[in-house]
């Protein structure tokens, strides 16, 4: 395992990355609705990441089970719990839920954050969900600070989320991230307090709750890319991009350009 510790300079540019990609999905909020397709969100998110100079770095990435990835974000619709593949004959619908996955290569350096978003009104079931993802996404970045272990982030995570019932996905999990969009270590959503390798200041890490409403067994879809949940129940996915540092780590992405009206 090689873990990369990163410099001021090397964070700025990861920070700039990062918002972009913030900025990002805050361009998409202003387009999910009833009606419109998955493969439309992608040429807005394909357009407006190459306007700011930076390059999608989804499209195109290898998987060891078939093609590269053909688009630019991740659009997973409902049961989809990540990597839906966007295309023209996914329309969403009123009450559905889209988890969309961004990442940008800026300046030599990745970003990387998924937002999952309501499209008009949704049950309070399913806002209880995003809620609850939410929350465990923060608090395992309260854990995530010089000293502590990985174990205590992903710790934080699966108590929250199983404490009201939900499932928390075991085969993908968050990662490193840098001038690579995956690095060590991996960071599961799920584990005890004080195991995995000890944080240091300067490690940047992808942390990305992954939660169903059911139980917590995926298949992947015939795509080869789309992972489903097996009960057919929701999912949903928040994610940031952080540095740790000593006393409190410092989010690097961003949802503060996501329109109001979206959040829950």
């Amino acid at each position: 395992m090689k873990i990369y510790l990163k410099t001021e300079d090397e964070i700025e540019l990861m920070r700039q990355a990062n918002q972009l990609v913030g900025k990002t999905l805050g361009e998409l909020a202003r387009h999910i609705k009833p009606g419109v397709t998955t493969l439309q969100l992608d040429k807005v998110a394909d357009e407006f990441i190459r306007d700011h100079g930076a390059v999608p770095t989804f499209k195109g990435f290898p998987n060891p089970y078939g093609g590269p990835f053909p688009a630019s974000i991740c659009t997973s619709v409902n049961d989809v719990v990540v990597h839906g593949v966007p295309n023209g004959q996914t329309v969403l619908k009123e009450g559905d839920i889209i988890s969309i996955d961004c990442g940008t290569l800026l300046n030599g350096f990745n970003g990387d954050s998924c937002y999952t978003f309501c499209v008009g009104e949704v049950s309070d079931e399913v806002r209880q969900l995003l809620k609850t993802t939410r929350e465990s996404l923060y608090l395992g970045i309260q854990q995530a600070v010089a000293g502590h272990h990985l174990g205590d982030i992903s710790s934080a995570v699966q108590d929250h989320c199983e404490a009201q019932g939900y499932g928390i996905v075991r085969e993908l999990t968050g990662h490193g991230i840098g001038r690579e969009m995956h690095e060590d270590p991996q960071v599961p959503n799920y584990g005890r307090r004080g195991n995995g390798v000890m944080l240091k200041a300067g490690m940047c890490i992808a942390i990305e709750p992954m939660v169903t409403m059911g139980d917590r067994a995926v298949w992947l879809d015939q795509d080869r890319w789309s992972v489903r949940t097996r009960d057919g129940k929701p999912a949903a996915h928040f994610e940031h991009t952080i540095v740790v540092r000593r006393g409190q780590a410092e989010i690097l992405s961003s949802f503060e350009e996501i329109a109001e009206e979206k959040l829950y």
